[in-house]
């Protein structure tokens, strides 16, 4: 009988299906198109902007073109060179390039009182940060889907046959932006992201509010402990073990319970979706299998992402009967938590119990090392068979 169970067990494991399997709402209705106006001088700028600072939603969509000629060689990554501004029944299409200043749009963009919407946030904010505009409130829409739908669910034109049954034309998508005059077409194209961007927003409103709120920016300043901060952000370049011996040894971290209660803290605090996946990430890197019981209940979580995160986190501590809190989860409706299930049913198994964490150490040259787990033993070649190249051979099951 276990025999035939576990038969069933390995098949339900290989049966993963791929996509969303969920349900979805009725489709919505996309509104009329509206005005769209070309704005390439400073007083049309101007105009734009009063207009605008009216609207309590405004969508953003940003095209960029690549630098090409020596002069430009110094920029790092792609320049804007248009900026889409959609609110109900007008777009603006503002020419980012012969506009050199465009901080009059700092009235819109920087007021937290005015919602801004991206699909994408990541590239968008990037580049209008790099020319004067830092965006103070706002929804990352690609962020919000893939918490719902899953990762390549997300994507406006996926999300755009979803919500309206409407097929997104992309074929000017790499197109050359720095063409001036743009023909109308590409007008057209650019603003028509921009208008999608804040129809999908009403749909996500209307159905999904509490995704939303989950993925409002002001959720990326829930504060946290300090030493916490730095992996949140992504911009931790050292092991996590590394950062807290360091720190336990300077003294800005009192004890090992100290790890403990700030993650703990943090676990309880956070609600953005990203952060609470990285600080999983940290608190799996920092083996506190202790906390074990607070990720538990994350399985059920609301978005898919933090549901996958559990899965890793729980499977990569080994914490007891992992195997049966994530098999359930092989039926989830979205295809990156059943991925997660898989992954992790197929290679759950016994955590090792970790020592203390990396050891530093500064050579008399300044330099510093760390020594990660129990030190290898004296008098043995490379550190025997205990050492890194004897765990990397049997991963590689030579």
């Amino acid at each position: 009988m276990s025999n035939k169970g576990s038969s069933e067990e390995h098949e339900d494991i290989a049966r993963v299906q791929g996509g969303y399997l969920g349900e979805t709402p009725p489709r919505g209705q996309l509104p009329p198109k509206g005005q769209r106006v070309w704005v390439d001088h400073p007083e049309q700028l101007l105009k734009a902007v009063e207009v605008l600072k009216q609207a309590p939603v405004v969508a953003i969509d940003a095209e960029f073109a690549q630098a090409h000629s020596h002069a430009q060689s110094d920029a790092a990554g792609p320049r804007l060179a248009l900026l889409q501004l959609a609110i109900d029944g007008q777009c603006f299409v503002v020419d980012a390039l012969r506009l050199r200043d465009l901080a009059p749009l700092n009235a819109v963009v920087a007021n937290p009182a005015s919602l801004v919407l991206l699909h994408g946030a990541g590239a968008d904010l990037r580049v209008m940060s790099e020319r004067g505009l830092d965006v103070a409130h706002y929804y990352d829409l690609e962020a919000t889907c893939r918490s719902i739908f899953g990762q390549h669910e997300s994507s406006l034109a996926a999300m755009l046959l979803r919500a309206f049954n409407v097929r997104l034309d992309k074929s000017l998508q790499r197109t050359d932006w720095t063409r001036r005059p743009l023909p109308p077409a590409m007008v057209a194209y650019a603003a028509r992201d921009a208008e999608m961007t804040l129809a999908l927003y009403y749909w996500l409103q209307e159905h999904f509010a509490w995704a939303l709120r989950l993925h409002e920016s002001t959720n990326l300043q829930e504060p946290v402990a300090a030493w916490i901060e730095p992996f949140l952000r992504g911009s931790m370049p050292l092991p996590a073990e590394v950062v807290v011996a360091e720190a336990i040894k300077q003294g800005s971290i009192r004890s090992e319970e100290q790890v403990y209660e700030d993650c703990c803290a943090a676990l309880l605090t956070l609600t953005h979706p990203l952060r609470k996946s990285r600080l999983l990430r940290l608190i799996t890197d920092l083996s506190l299998i202790q906390l074990v019981p607070e990720i538990k209940p994350l399985l059920q979580a609301p978005t898919a992402d933090e549901r996958a995160a559990a899965i890793r986190s729980l499977s990569r501590l080994g914490a007891a009967g992992v195997k049966e809190w994530i098999m359930p989860l092989l039926r989830d409706p979205v295809s990156d938590v059943r991925k997660a299930a898989q992954t992790a049913l197929h290679f759950t198994g016994p955590k090792e119990p970790r020592g203390h964490w990396a050891t530093p150490e500064r050579r008399a040259d300044g330099t510093r090392s760390w020594t990660v787990g129990e030190a290898a033993p004296s008098g043995t070649a490379e550190g025997g068979e205990d050492d890194w190249r004897a765990r990397l051979r049997s991963f590689l099951k030579e």
